[in-house]
């Protein structure tokens, strides 16, 4: 039985409701397993609004978005797969309720591709806000949709992993589980090296870039700051965009 009070006043109404008005008042929501365990997820007639772990996730929604909640029987199409793989083809999202800073961050941040990390300041830069990287840390903390806006793939500028919604040990898990090298980003990131460049192509890349990844050792040549790596005559990859952030 649901005790939400405005939906007992809506089955209390002597005529019936027009059609899709209770999809328009209410949410649907569902629990699915997610590679860091059992997630609760709700959405709306826009797309996927809440992701939660944990308990009180109704508590946290209505205090959130205002809505009540109604059980639903199937996932949307694609949500599964989506918090499986990480993959950026899957569900509608719902961000309405979200400000236009933050909705500009969490659009930069699915820009990350899967397997793969970019720092803070490349997000407020993507976003359209390079000075704003405190104030993209905090947007990414109250993400409501996380894995579906993957900002586990967000780190420190010094190599470190950072925090996330869910908790450091659940970043790394699914950063793992993309295939990143932590190990070895750890390891660049005690020699101070935030960047790597190869002397065939004279690109310079992050550290996670696709590109980065097939430099071979003979060729790899490694940079603290862009602007070392420009002095040297590399120029930015065209992919990982490491110019979008301050050298």
């Amino acid at each position: 039985m649901n005790d939400d009070p405005l939906l007992a006043r809506l089955a209390g109404l002597a005529v019936e409701a027009p059609a899709g008005l209770l999809d328009r008042i209410a949410a649907r929501w569902i629990a699915v397993p997610s590679p860091i365990g059992e997630l609760s997820v709700a959405w709306t007639a826009r797309g996927v609004a809440y992701v939660h772990q944990g308990d009180g996730f109704t508590a946290a929604f209505r205090a959130r978005f205002g809505r009540p909640l109604l059980p639903a029987t199937r996932p949307p199409a694609g949500l599964v797969p989506a918090l499986r793989t990480g993959r950026p083809s899957g569900p509608a999202l719902d961000l309405e309720e979200l400000g236009d800073f933050q909705r500009d961050v969490l659009r930069a941040v699915q820009a990350i591709p899967r397997g793969e990390v970019r720092p803070y300041a490349w997000v407020a830069a993507r976003a359209g806000r390079p000075g704003a990287v405190r104030a993209v840390g905090t947007a990414l903390a109250r993400n409501p949709v996380p894995l579906l806006v993957p900002c586990h793939r967000v780190t420190r500028a010094d190599g470190a992993l950072g925090e996330y919604v869910f908790g450091p040990a659940a970043k790394q898990r699914l950063l793992l589980a993309e295939g990143v090298d932590l190990d070895r980003l750890d390891g660049l990131a005690r020699e101070r090296v935030f960047y790597l460049a190869s002397d065939t192509t004279g690109v310079v890349c992050f550290p996670t870039c696709h590109n980065a990844r097939r430099i071979t050792p003979a060729h790899r040549h490694g940079f603290r700051t862009l602007g070392a790596a420009r002095t040297a005559g590399y120029r930015p990859c065209r992919t990982c965009r490491p110019d979008l952030q301050a050298a």
